[in-house]
């Protein structure tokens, strides 16, 4: 069984050499110049071109490395799986149920099943930790996937941004209320409803918006205490380890995992980004 997923989980390099993922980079574009996210490029260098007024672009996974790897698969007669970034956040998704079916025509037995994680970032990673978890395990195809889409369905990813203009430069906001956030210091939560962002609260300062992640967790987790709980952060490690403190002390989860946001996220939401990703539901 062969597992697909792209740098949008946000999980590091050695994990898919480790874990034998197949990597799709999604692109980043900096200038002149163009990535491959984890490939060339590490979101350091994303955020400092933010910081230099220098707004990246990026650009979904090539077609032709998807049809490549598709091809190969079906070549090879193995089963595949490609969780991919959400279809509402970027063209990946479609672009692979195109290539998918292209292949298909000259390779009709193609066993390759495609899941829209309706994610991003390390929330999308813990799917494909999860999938990587009972590959191993020995599980099915048609197991996997039924977890994995569970899993999709029930996950809640929370998020603040330091700064609007950050997002209002990536086409996120609007640039006048980027502005009048900056004015009053407001921190702006959201969450991933269906894969798409949508706002919840605006609350001044950042002490506030921590307050309010870690209380909407109660309200919205079940089981904290026997999930492994996923926290991103926008090169802001000691705002992340403040976070992990705050859930650790309240839910006692069973693990807390932090990584950096990678290229490709951070690129639309810019320096002091947090993020917290968990299930609201986990058994189905």
């Amino acid at each position: 069984m062969k597992l697909f997923a792209d740098s949008a989980s946000d999980l590091p390099r050695d994990f898919f050499d480790k874990e034998n993922v197949i990597l799709f980079p999604l692109r980043v574009h900096i200038g002149d110049e163009e990535y491959e996210d984890i490939r060339s490029i590490q979101s350091k260098k994303v955020y400092d071109a933010i910081r230099s007024d220098i707004q990246p672009k990026t650009s979904q996974v090539s077609p032709d490395e998807m049809l490549s790897a598709f091809e190969t698969l079906a070549k090879e007669g193995e089963e595949g799986l490609y969780i991919a970034f959400s279809s509402e956040l970027s063209g990946t998704h479609n672009t692979a149920v195109m290539t998918a079916e292209q292949v298909r025509e000259e390779h009709p037995d193609l066993k390759l099943t495609i899941i829209d994680s309706k994610a991003a970032s390390l929330g999308y990673g813990l799917l494909v930790k999860e999938s990587v978890k009972l590959r191993d395990e020995g599980r099915s195809i048609a197991e996997i996937t039924e977890r994995i889409e569970f899993m999709a369905n029930h996950l809640e990813s929370l998020f603040t941004v330091e700064d609007l203009d950050y997002m209002a430069r990536g086409g996120r906001i609007s640039k006048g209320s980027a502005f009048v956030g900056g004015i009053l210091n407001i921190k702006p939560l959201l969450h991933v409803e269906d894969g798409k962002l949508v706002p919840i609260e605006k609350l001044r300062g950042r002490k506030k918006v921590l307050k309010r992640m870690v209380e909407l967790m109660g309200e919205r987790g079940k089981q904290l205490n026997e999930q492994t709980i996923a926290i991103s952060h926008g090169d802001d490690l000691s705002f992340a380890l403040q976070l992990k403190k705050e859930i650790e002390e309240q839910y006692h989860p069973k693990h807390v995992e932090i990584h950096m946001i990678g290229s490709v996220i951070a690129a639309h939401t810019g320096p002091g980004t947090l993020a917290v990703f968990f299930l609201n539901q986990i058994e189905s």
